[in-house]
């Protein structure tokens, strides 16, 4: 990510509707970015009154894509209310944008979610990784490509370690996993779409990845989570008072 935070927080900045914070994520966050790799950010935003109580209701979801410096950057916000909505299922994706420590802009209604994101983790966000695992593995079968792999395991054990242990960690230097897994990453930081070059690898993967699954299995079966998140009339409270605040 040649791009600098600073740089990020002037893209950021300069939105028609400004993020009420942003968050790097992606590969960046997770570990294992490429030298060609995008940069993801993902925010919140808040639809002026006019958009939400007139005839023309504007955007919940705000995508666009760009090259700035020769870095090609995906940003993606949510209105407050399909982002507070989203976290209330579980969506591993939203939480790990909320819970990423690559923060390109803060503010008080992201500290008020951070305060509620423990409230916001259950049992269920097993559901969430292990499709997402299983997906991932399934476009590294079709492709033989490294990237898809990395995104298999970092999928299962940032669930297993979720399940474990009531807290969210997505980066899969920091989560361990079968020693190969350095040799992937430093492959993969020489491009987006490395293929997995020593053959002798793929058994292994594909036997430790069954052991993950079960130990996600086990994981979620052992879980002190709940099944609901437990915070629902708060982040109500919060959206309700966030707009208010901001359209009176």
């Amino acid at each position: 990510m040649p791009i600098t935070v600073p740089d990020l927080r002037e893209v950021v900045a300069a939105e028609r509707l400004t993020p009420l914070f942003a968050t790097v994520s992606g590969a960046h966050l997770y570990g294992f970015p490429s030298e060609d790799s995008d940069v993801d950010l993902r925010g919140v935003h808040l639809l002026p009154a006019a958009d939400v109580v007139g005839l023309r209701v504007g955007p919940d979801t705000i995508e666009r894509s760009w090259v700035r410096d020769g870095v090609e950057i995906d940003l993606v916000t949510h209105d407050l209310i399909k982002f507070a909505r989203l976290l209330l299922t579980p969506n591993g994706y939203v939480l790990e944008q909320l819970l990423s420590p690559l923060v390109v802009r803060t503010g008080p209604e992201h500290a008020e979610l951070l305060d509620l994101a423990p409230g916001l983790l259950t049992s269920r966000h097993a559901h969430h990784y292990r499709g997402f695992a299983r997906n991932q593995w399934k476009l590294f079968e079709r492709t033989g490509e490294i990237k898809p792999l990395l995104y298999t395991f970092r999928a299962l054990l940032t669930g297993i370690h979720l399940m474990r242990t009531g807290t969210v960690e997505a980066n899969l230097p920091a989560l361990g996993g079968p020693a190969y897994l350095a040799d992937l990453i430093a492959a993969k930081r020489a491009g987006e779409h490395q293929p997995l070059a020593d053959p002798r690898t793929r058994p292994h993967a594909e036997a430790d990845i069954a052991e993950l699954n079960t130990a996600l299995d086990e994981a979620q079966s052992a879980t002190r989570l709940p099944v609901d998140p437990t915070v629902g009339e708060a982040m109500h409270t919060l959206v309700v008072r966030t707009r208010l605040s901001t359209y009176t």
